[in-house]
Parts: C-alpha cells; sequence; structure tokens
C-alpha cells in the first residue's frame, strides 16, 4: 500500500511547486491534486530522452579523455542546449539554465581498443574476436606488430610457481585478474602478455558463456605490454586443447595509447531564493557499459532537459540549485565536492546514478537505493541483505544519521505502487559516486541495480536496458528532487513525523530480530546495543531536518517530541528483550 507517509510528502511538494494547488486549499483538495501531479511527471518523464541517450553513449568503449567518452560528453552539452541552457561563459546574470565544460590536461595517456584477435594455431575458428567479445582486450593493453604474435601458451594452475617458472616469450594464461600477475609475468619475466579468466559466479559464467567481465593492467609505458580477458567459453576452449599438448596462439592486438585531456560537464538550475544551497546528480561517463553507466548518463540528461521544460511552462521554480555532474566516475565528483570550499558547504545533498535503467527480466536483481550508513552496514539482518557486489562490516563511528534515507525510500516506494516497479534497499558498500559526498559529510545516496548477471561484461548492451525503468528512476529522482529544493519549515514537519514512524518500525523489527537472535543463543550486551544503536540513529537523524529551514526555532518543538517517542520506544523493546 502506499505508505500516508509518502502521500504527505508528496502533498507538500504539490503545495509548493504546482501552480494549480493553492496553499490554503484544504488537506482534501490537496490530496486530489497530489496524485495529479504525480500524473504530470510520469507523463512528461517519457524515457525517450533518457533510452536515446543512452543508445548514444553505449556505442562507445568509455574511458577518460578517449575519442567515445568525450563524443559522450559533447553530446550531452548539445542536448543541453537544445533544452535551453546556455554555454556559462555566455550566459546572463539573470540566466536560470547554464552549463559548462571543464577541460584538464590528464596526468596518463587515455586508451581505447581497436580490433583484437586470438587465433589457435591449426584451427579456423577464432578463440576471440573483438568484434563479438568488445572486452576481451585489458585497458591499458599496446598493440603488438601488425601481423600478431606467435607464442606458446603456459598455463599457470597455482600463481605461487609463476616466479619460478620460464615465460620469457610465451604467453602466461592464468585463472585470475591479468593486473594481479602482469608486474612478475610481463614486466620482470619477460612474457609477451597474459591471457586471464576471472569472472565471478554471479555472473553465472556457465550460462552466459560468451561473457568478458572488462579487465585492466598497469599502464607500462616502456614494456608496452598486453593482456586479454577470456569468456567461460574460450577459457573452457583453451583447457581442453591444452590437455591435449602444447599449444601456440596467434594475438593480434591494436589499441589507441595517446595524450587526451579530461573533461567534465555541469550543469545547473538555479535557485531563486536559495541559489548556494544545492542537490547534485553525479552520472559517471566511463565505462563501457550500457546500463554501467549509459543509462545514469541518460537519466539525468532527460531530468535536465524536464526541468528546464517545466521552469519554462511555469509549473514548477526550484528554491535552491539543481546541478548536474558529468565526468569520470568519483574522481569528477571528489574534485567538485573538494574544489570549492565555499560551494562545498552549500551541496546539501548529493545522489549518484548508476545503472539505473534494467530490464531486471534479463539481467536479475533489481533497483536499489544504497543507504547512507546506518546500523544495517554493522548488523545486517532480517530484511537488511547486502548485495553480491559486498560491502564490509561498518563501524558505529562510521554512521551517517540523516533523513535521506527514509525519505528518498518513501518517494521511490510509492511510485513503484504507481507503476507496479520493485524498489528495494541494501547496506551501505560504496565505489560510485556517492562516496565523495559522504567523505565531505555531504547526505548522500546510491541508485543502481544489483546483481546483474551481466555486470562489467560485454554482454551488458542496450537490449538489456528498459524505458521503463528509466522513467521510473527519473520520475521518482525528479519528485524527489523537487521537494528537496523547495523544502522549508511544512516540509521539515513532515519528514519528522515520516522519520518517528519509519524509526518505531525499525526498533519494531529490530526486536523481533533480537528475539529469533536470543533463542539461537545470542548475547543479551549485543542485542541492546542494536537497539540503542537504532534509537542513536533515528534521533539524530530527526534533528538533521533543521537543514530545511533558516530559523531551527521554527520546528524545535516538533523535534523534541519526535526524539522522545523514539527514546521511548526503544526503552520498551529493549525492556522487552531483558525480562
Amino acid at each position: 500500500m502506499l505508505k500516508k507517509t509518502g502521500l504527505l510528502i508528496t502533498i507538500v511538494l504539490v503545495l509548493l511547486n504546482c501552480k494549480s494547488v493553492n496553499k490554503t486549499q484544504d488537506f482534501k483538495n490537496a490530496t486530489a491534486a497530489a496524485f495529479n501531479y504525480f500524473d504530470l511527471v510520469n507523463k512528461q518523464f517519457t524515457g525517450d530522452i533518457a533510452y536515446e541517450t543512452t543508445a548514444f553513449v553505449e556505442k562507445y568503449w568509455r574511458v577518460v579523455g578517449n575519442t567515445g567518452f568525450n563524443k559522450s560528453i559533447y553530446e550531452i552539452a548539445k542536448q543541453l542546449e537544445k533544452a535551453g541552457y546556455a554555454l556559462e561563459e555566455n550566459a546572463l546574470p539573470e540566466s536560470v539554465l547554464t552549463y559548462r565544460i571543464e577541460k584538464r590536461p590528464l596526468k596518463d595517456p587515455t586508451w581505447e581498443p581497436v580490433s583484437a584477435i586470438v587465433n589457435i594455431q591449426g584451427e579456423k575458428e577464432p578463440l576471440l574476436y573483438q568484434l563479438t567479445n568488445r572486452n576481451m582486450v585489458a585497458l591499458n593493453s599496446y598493440s603488438t606488430p601488425k601481423e600478431g604474435v606467435t607464442a606458446e601458451v603456459i598455463y599457470i594452475s597455482d600463481l605461487k610457481t609463476l616466479k619460478d617458472t620460464a615465460v620469457k616469450g610465451k604467453i602466461v594464461f592464468v585463472e585470475s585478474s591479468p593486473a594481479r600477475v602482469f608486474q612478475t609475468a610481463v614486466v620482470e619475466g619477460g612474457a609477451l602478455g597474459v591471457l586471464s579468466y576471472s569472472n565471478p559466479s554471479y555472473l553465472q559464467p556457465e550460462k552466459n558463456t560468451t561473457s568478458i567481465q572488462f579487465r585492466s593492467i598497469p599502464l607500462n609505458q616502456d614494456v608496452k605490454g598486453w593482456a586479454i580477458a577470456l569468456s567461460y567459453k574460450a577459457k573452457e576452449r583453451l583447457k581442453t586443447r591444452l590437455s591435449n599438448g602444447a599449444v601456440t596462439l596467434n594475438v593480434a592486438i591494436v589499441t589507441k595509447v595517446y595524450d587526451s585531456e579530461e573533461l567534465t560537464i555541469v550543469a545547473d538550475i538555479k535557485g531563486s531564493k536559495r541559489p548556494d544551497e544545492r542537490l547534485v546528480f553525479s552520472a559517471h561517463v566511463q565505462e563501457p557499459g550500457a546500463n554501467d553507466n549509459a543509462t545514469g548518463v541518460g537519466v539525468a540528461l532527460e531530468m535536465a532537459s524536464l526541468t528546464a521544460k517545466l521552469i519554462r511552462a511555469e509549473k514548477i521554480r526550484p528554491q535552491r540549485t539543481l546541478t548536474f555532474l558529468w565526468g569520470d566516475e568519483i574522481i569528477s565528483t571528489k574534485r567538485y565536492v573538494e574544489e570549492d570550499t565555499i560551494r562545498a558547504k552549500d551541496i546539501k545533498w548529493g545522489i549518484s546514478l548508476d545503472m539505473v535503467g534494467e530490464n531486471t527480466a534479463i539481467t536479475g536483481g533489481s533497483f536499489l537505493i544504497e543507504k547512507m550508513p546506518d546500523p544495517s552496514a554493522v548488523w545486517t539482518r532480517g530484511n537488511d541483505k547486502h548485495t553480491e557486489w559486498g560491502g564490509m562490516k561498518m563501524s558505529l563511528e562510521q554512521m551517517k544519521p540523516h533523513y535521506l534515507n527514509d525519505f528518498l525510500i518513501d518517494i521511490f516506494k510509492a511510485q513503484g505502487k504507481r507503476a507496479n516497479w520493485t524498489v528495494n534497499t541494501n547496506p551501505f558498500e560504496g565505489g560510485s559516486d556517492h562516496m565523495p559526498f559522504l567523505s565531505a559529510n555531504i547526505p548522500s545516496v546510491l541508485f543502481w541495480h544489483f546483481t546483474d548477471q551481466f555486470y562489467h561484461t560485454d554482454n551488458d548492451r542496450l537490449d538489456k536496458v528498459s524505458r521503463e525503468t528509466l522513467k521510473n528512476v527519473g520520475t521518482a529522482s525528479l519528485v524527489s528532487a523537487f521537494t528537496l529544493l523547495n523544502s522549508d519549515e511544512t516540509t521539515a514537519k513532515v519528514i519528522i513525523k515520516q522519520i518517528e514512524d519509519t524509526a518505531v518500525e525499525r526498533l519494531n523489527e529490530e526486536l523481533k530480530q533480537s528475539r529469533i537472535a536470543l533463542d539461537q543463543g545470542e548475547d543479551l550486551k549485543t542485542q541492546i546495543a542494536i537497539l540503542e544503536a537504532w534509537e542513536d540513529w533515528y534521533v539524530k537523524a530527526i534533528e538533521t531536518t533543521s537543514d530545511m529551514v533558516e530559523d531551527q526555532s521554527l520546528i524545535k518543538a516538533e523535534i523534541e517530541a519526535s526524539q522522545q517517542s523514539i527514546r521511548a520506544r526503544a526503552k520498551i523493546s529493549v525492556a522487552q528483550i531483558s525480562n
């Protein structure tokens, strides 16, 4: 069911942004209008721009500075101008919609694959061919001579023996990451190159036999070595041939390694009242896949385009600034947060859009909101589950109490109810553009999908993307954004009540889990610590709603009342498991 709190947040959105609803209208009319507003956003956000952008970007093998990366950046710029954004250097002081392309020299050369083929001597069918396996050449590999290199393959089953094995002039074959053996095999041992296989089990390699998860090797401009990543099918074929005797391969690789520049594109929608305060959406461009992360690029672009359209139509007018950032994963976001300390202190929220368009009927997994660090990342139990991407156990000192987790979950669940779309969460794991925000103590979450059986593989193509998922993520993201950007005392009071209700639900669930744990022989002290950790997290999370108001006294009474309610509920829970 659509939770009452989610409905209330949507009502706030309507009261603040929808011109057809006057703030003096009664609650009944506002409730009806709330659904009309959701309808408006759903109708306007079609997913078309997101899908078309995904299709454009996913054509290229993208790493910062290379042809595909740069073409993607300039395509974003082209579409922003089409939507009404002005290049910052040409914009007028009163311009609301602006963008800029930041250019910086790259410290190291960029890289891109051109072609590759691996043939087994004496066999007609190639072992691998880049036209069908675009991830086969490891990042930072150099070209072979035009005719390729021909050499015997040496299979190293035990990596401990590699340093004592004569591999000079040979091709080393390992079932491990190529980066792990490159120094020993190629730089020190004189091997011509490396063949590797290391697809994890969640990729279901025995089913997806042709998938290759992209790999990299250290850039070495002196040795100029190379590595080839194998599919499960190629790996098994090669091992079968090796079991019958020596195998000679011809490997021909063409890559480009060249000096370039790093491009980052930033689009701003200037806030009307508090323009220094902002919400930032970050979508990284690099990586060669469709879902990862051409979809994030596309959703962010359609969000920016639709917001511009709604502003022109006077449907919304954000009071705070909305920023979209496209660049190199983590690096561009980290720089944005760190390079301007004055700007950074007014970044109120940061959200990472990463793998946000999956057709889960094909890829598996589900849409996920990766939460800011809360106690589920310390004690993961009940409905809280880490993904197969994995996360390490955190400490209570690493917690980031904030209302953003439950606020976003509530809105996305509401969209899920409307669209019959599954929304789940996972405890904090890291690894995307939410990390730099959190490191700077800026509230941030990750929108993504997992487990994806095509993650980082050359089978992550456009046919695995869902236009409906793009639409749902974009719609819920904009609803969330507009609410936050125009939040005030009224919004804060609604969210305070939402957090209080959610805290009580969480404490009840943790009480249930603690009783199960005690029945299984776990100690009481730990169970009390878990309940008290959640109490502390939510008490502090409620207090963060003060960032929505200029005068904190306006919501002081509501904050203190909800905190008292949470403490009382926690005290009861502790008493119930202690008796």
